[in-house]
């Protein structure tokens, strides 16, 4: 017999007669009570949508095109040619990491994504412009350009191909990481510096890999040719790709990688927004890319040195300044945002102090390294990062472009920042002792009862009204018994024993929006 979904299996039916309880004759029975509700199952997550799986393709598919990427470059530099290649270039590598780590370095992402940016770049994005700028060149030359050109010479194939081939194929294979990480580590890639880092990144890879066959063929030239010393190509290759410009890749995919960045930052709503950014950036640096290599091709020196110094120069200017910029406009969020946390019980006063600078960040962590070592150095750099992460999460709300999760992604830094509150804060307040001023001393009332001289605390140092602790010792907070009732200005959304609320309207200038749970001490 089928059953209806709100009777249990194993009730037995009830007859319709006069013998029912609760029912006359010729009445309906009243249905039974229905059975909770079952937990909906769980989809079945297929094979290829495991983590591992990815994580074990993507690997497989770097190490193939990096064995693939070395062969063809040894076969065309030799292998003289590939180490002293290989040597040269390396030597700005250290230094493109170094300024990439300094400007992400106030949100630090993870490692692995660093690695898989210029892992991508040497590898992947190398091997796919090799094959695709050949193949395209061919075609074009071929079958497109040589009718236009009227019996006289046809156009270089080097000049097209380093023109109008190579700008979109090695743009677009670049751009293919920072789409990657947007997509499937949509919650590492928060706005414009991830976007710039992860865009920098893989430019540096794929530079380091053309660096090697560039350099590898000039020194096989100087071989055949018997050139040494400063008049060699392999000195003028260095000069031009080492010294003068190291910074051209990075700088092209930079621009993707801000489109990508402020794509980021716009609200889940705007989806036009969402794609029309990134596809404005890809393009810019398609055209500068061509701009560049056309300069070198088809302008001759002087139309080189024309573009280096009135194009590469500024916009090198410009992209220097809107980073600093970028990483000082998350300190700001920070310093901005934090305080409703402090005014919550979720945070110590003195925490968006020792979080709003980098040199209250660095004296922190020279604190946590000198007490605990490396554990609480890691500790530390991790409570910093979710601290960031949620004061742009906080904006972004504030700014209404939320995402569904918000209270579910706040909720989760809350919890991740109050488990490590205990072994992160004595380098904090470490930190905010050495930076922050002494708060003047002035005539207030004191805690319990009475007036008197005492220090006068300030937002967001702890509740207006507030003194008779000394400069560096941690303000009470929620937890601690206020004799009656609060004080004036005490927040109004933190309740509980001991503290209720005042009647009159606080004056706490940071006041957290309601859905901010408090927290106790």
């Amino acid at each position: 017999m089928i059953h209806s979904p709100s009777y249990s299996a194993s009730q037995p039916e009830q007859p319709r007669g006069a013998g029912a309880e609760g029912a006359g004759p010729g009445e309906a029975l009243p249905p039974p009570p229905p059975m909770p509700p079952y937990p909906a199952p769980l989809p079945l997550m297929r094979w290829w949508q495991r983590h591992a799986v990815r994580v074990g393709v993507l690997i497989g598919l770097l190490t193939v095109s990096g064995g693939i990427i070395l062969a063809l470059v040894r076969e065309q530099t030799g292998t003289h040619g590939f180490l002293v290649g290989l040597g040269l270039a390396l030597l700005p590598v250290p230094l493109l990491l170094a300024v990439f780590r300094w400007v992400e370095a106030v949100e630090p992402g993870p490692w692995r994504n660093l690695v898989f940016c210029f892992a991508w770049g040497a590898c992947a994005a190398a091997l796919i412009a090799i094959v695709a700028n050949t193949l395209a060149t061919e075609w074009l030359v071929g079958s497109t350009l040589e009718p236009f050109t009227g019996g006289d010479e046809p156009l270089r194939r080097d000049a097209v191909g380093a023109t109008y081939v190579a700008p979109v194929v090695e743009e677009s294979a670049k751009a293919l990481s920072v789409l990657l990480l947007f997509l499937f580590r949509r919650q590492h890639f928060r706005g414009l510096l991830d976007g710039a880092v992860t865009a920098c990144l893989t430019g540096a890879g794929f530079a380091f890999t053309e660096n090697i066959l560039y350099l590898g063929n000039a020194f096989g030239r100087d071989q055949l040719s018997g050139d040494t010393g400063m008049a060699s190509v392999t000195a003028a290759t260095f000069f031009v790709r080492i010294v003068l410009s190291p910074f051209a890749h990075p700088l092209f995919t930079l621009l993707t990688g801000i489109g990508f960045g402020l794509a980021a930052r716009s609200g889940g709503r705007r989806r036009l927004r969402r794609v029309l950014l990134p596809l404005a950036g890809l393009l810019l640096s398609i055209g500068m890319h061509g701009l560049w290599n056309g300069s070198a091709t088809l302008m001759g020196p002087f139309g080189f040195i024309t573009v280096y110094a009135l194009v590469m120069v500024p916009v090198f200017g410009l992209s220097v300044w809107l980073l600093v910029w970028a990483r000082a406009d998350v300190l700001r969020a920070v310093r901005a945002h934090l305080p409703a946390y402090v005014a919550a019980g979720w945070l110590a006063p003195t925490e968006p102090v020792a979080l709003a600078t980098m040199n209250a960040r660095h004296l922190a962590r020279d604190h946590a390294r000198r007490s605990g070592g490396r554990g609480a150095v890691r500790a530390l750099a991790a409570y910093q990062r979710d601290a960031t992460s949620l004061a742009l999460l906080r904006r972004r709300g504030e700014r209404g472009q939320a995402e569904a999760d918000f209270v579910e992604r706040e909720r989760a830094l809350l919890d991740s920042l109050w488990e490590r509150r205990g072994a992160v804060r004595p380098a904090q307040s470490h930190a905010a002792r050495l930076l922050a001023p002494a708060p003047p001393a002035m005539w207030l009332p004191h805690r319990h009862g009475g007036w008197g001289w005492g220090w006068g605390w300030g937002a967001p140092y702890g509740p207006p009204g507030y003194c008779g602790a000394p400069w560096g010792a941690p303000w009470p907070g929620p937890a601690a018994p206020w004799p009656g009732a609060a004080p004036a200005g005490y927040p109004a959304h933190v309740g509980g024993p001991g503290h209720p609320a005042p009647s009159a309207p606080h004056s706490w200038p940071y006041a957290p929006p309601p859905h901010i749970p408090p927290k106790h001490r």
